[in-house]
């Protein structure tokens, strides 16, 4: 067998398999066949199926060259390889459409499991396969959940609640790992699956540190979520595995190239204090200090106040009946306390804003 690190078009396989007169499998065949022994669940073993099923469509042809035309026949009379191919096209293509049907379907509920929790602080785990996010998770929300040193282990994102000292509750979401040039076709194939990267408010991006091609890994993440228009999400780097770092002067020279990372230990849990000060800071930004202004009798505004924002002041005006509300509410929640009888004045105060993927990394 020979591996190519590299994409190969049906006829680039065809001949280099006539040629070499053994098996050729390219980058795409070895990632997807790794992500097919590695699924698990109904929602990723549908996934993989649709990605291979549109990998090996262009590629049917080459399956059946075996197959000869029929001789001495006539006008419109064709041979069993041809009628074979098409038939094989004919079944792939339907497959295709129902299996695309089914993961719209998984990927609406999954859209609105993640919307529904727009009231929540919710961080996603986000990194190069193999990178110890799984790890991590264990670490800080004790989960439980299956922790392998292989690639894409994987495969399915879990949600699990993560209580950080001084703050409260926080939703940290495991996602699949990213690889260097993922196929376009798997990155399309998981959008259900990284909806929770794309939805949430704060991304943390784990990297290995430990690892020597640690700089390629995360340029690569960053051109998948690219893709995924997550780049402009706030976001804060993780240097992973400081505890099997051989040469302190390689993470070093990672700390010097991004200043703003957190060095840490998802296995001992070192490092896992100043994770929890950045990941507040971070959510801290999302806040705004304001002054809202409405009628004594709007209940249905104080009440949302009262569950959703930090009020540290209130009162009320005889004169014109009015009650004067300052507190700290998230940004992404001020529309639900619009109206025409509400009234909201920001106090701004400067504070350092945290990175965006492009800036931080």
């Amino acid at each position: 067998m020979v591996i190519f690190d590299n994409d190969l078009s049906p006829a680039q396989a065809r001949n280099l398999e006539k040629a070499l007169s053994v098996k050729v499998l390219d980058r795409s065949e070895v990632i997807l066949d790794i992500f097919a022994t590695r699924a698990q669940t109904v929602e990723s073993r549908l996934q993989v199926e649709l990605a291979q099923l549109e990998y090996s469509l262009p590629r049917l042809k080459q399956m059946w060259s075996h197959l000869s035309r029929q001789k001495g026949g006539g006008i419109g009379l064709r041979g069993p390889g041809e009628t074979q191919l098409e038939s094989d096209r004919r079944l792939v293509g339907g497959r295709i459409r129902d299996l695309k049907g089914k993961l719209a379907e998984v990927q609406a509920r999954k859209e609105r499991e993640v919307k529904s929790r727009s009231g929540e602080h919710t961080v996603s785990l986000v990194g190069y396969t193999n990178a110890g996010k799984s790890q991590l998770m264990n670490t800080a929300t004790k989960a439980g959940v299956h922790v392998k040193n292989q690639l894409f282990s994987t495969l399915d994102t879990r949600t699990r609640q993560w209580h950080i000292r001084d703050w409260g509750r926080v939703l940290l979401s495991d996602t699949v790992g990213f690889i260097r040039e993922l196929p376009h076709h798997l990155v399309a194939s998981f959008k259900a699956t990284l909806s929770e990267a794309r939805y949430a408010k704060l991304l943390i991006h784990v990297v290995d540190a430990s690892n020597p091609q640690a700089e390629e890994q995360i340029r690569a993440v960053n051109a998948v979520l690219k893709e995924l228009d997550c780049d402009k999400k706030p976001t804060i780097l993780v240097l992973n595995k400081i505890d099997k770092v051989a040469d302190p002067t390689i993470l070093k020279v990672l700390e010097a190239h991004y200043p703003r990372a957190v060095a840490l230990s998802g296995l001992t849990g070192q490092g896992i204090d100043r994770l929890e000060d950045a990941v507040m800071d971070a959510l801290a930004s999302e806040f705004a200090e304001a002054e809202v202004i409405t009628e004594a009798g709007n209940g249905k505004v104080l009440a949302f106040l009262n569950a959703h924002a930090e009020v540290y002041r209130q009162e009320f005006r005889d004169d014109s009946n009015e009650v004067v509300v300052r507190c700290h509410l998230p940004r992404h929640l001020l529309h639900h306390i619009a109206g025409p009888t509400v009234k909201v004045r920001f106090i701004e105060r400067e504070r350092p804003a945290l990175p965006t993927l492009g800036e931080a990394v």
